[in-house]
């Protein structure tokens, strides 16, 4: 499980996932038909989201399938930016998805 701290368009949103990585292509199709191309992602680490998250953490882990399942942990962009500081977080992933034509 990866909990992920994804920059978009329209705001920052954590997420918690299964994918076993940030660029599997199931994953990155998947926020695609979400309307979420391009973006910059951090990897938080586990501990970390599970503590500043607490019990809504829980919750939302106990929702999440096994294999290859993405679940929404916040929404709240701000409040996100203030739980995590960029020194806390892994290297950043720049994605943009192809052009379409």
């Amino acid at each position: 499980m990866k909990a992920i701290l994804l920059l978009t368009a329209s705001g920052a949103v954590v997420f918690l996932s299964t994918y076993p990585s940030l660029t599997h292509p199931g994953l990155l199709k998947r926020l695609k038909r979400k309307g979420i191309g391009k973006f910059i992602a951090y990897e938080i680490p586990l501990e970390l989201a599970r503590q500043r998250y607490a019990g809504h953490f829980f919750v939302v882990e106990q929702d999440l399938d096994d294999i290859d399942d993405l679940r929404v942990l916040d929404l709240d962009g701000q409040r996100a930016f203030r739980l995590f500081r960029f020194e806390e977080l892994g290297a950043p992933l720049l994605q943009e998805a192809e052009a379409e034509t």
